[in-house]
């Protein structure tokens, strides 16, 4: 009978070995699924920052209808509330630098064939948004809606999608 006790509370517990195993695979899990949190934590930071900018993108892509895609008609705060910008201030992300949203327009060529042109929308993450830059390029497209392609400057990269921002 005291064998079977014996047996029995030899049974009752963990290993050292087995609780070691357990902790590397936990800390194995935490190191695989730590990056990719903070990733996710940063794409959505820089979606609140896009969606910040879509009230003015929306002005822009107004303003250029009636100016015949001059872009540089279409880059001032009081140019874009002329079309519908409701904002006292150009836009200011909530995860964006002090400096807030920059436009520069670029003007249409005239010609056989105009070239249309551009309003640049560039503005800088704060660092809890890995102070990425974001710099787009929009343009009303063929289909006639504001197309936003980043330029070389944008460095975003994989955490926003580089056409249709």
């Amino acid at each position: 009978m005291n064998v079977r006790k014996i047996a029995r509370r030899a049974q009752a517990g963990f290993t050292l070995i087995e609780l070691m195993i357990v902790v590397a695979i936990i800390g194995i899990l935490a190191a695989v699924a730590l990056p990719a949190y903070q990733d996710y934590i940063v794409k959505s930071k820089w979606a609140v920052n896009i969606t910040e900018v879509e009230g003015v993108k929306s002005a822009i892509k107004a303003c250029m209808d009636d100016s015949a895609g001059d872009g540089t008609l279409c880059d001032s705060l009081a140019e874009l509330q002329k079309y519908g910008f409701a904002g006292t201030q150009l836009p200011q992300p909530k995860y964006s630098t002090a400096a807030g949203v920059a436009l520069v327009g670029t003007a249409a060529t005239a010609g056989a064939t105009p070239t249309p042109g551009k309003v640049n929308i560039a503005f800088t993450g704060t660092a809890e948004a890995k102070s990425l830059v974001y710099n787009a390029d929009c343009k009303i497209n063929t289909s006639g809606n504001i197309e936003c392609i980043a330029t070389a400057t944008d460095t975003l990269g994989n955490y926003v999608k580089t056409t249709g921002r």
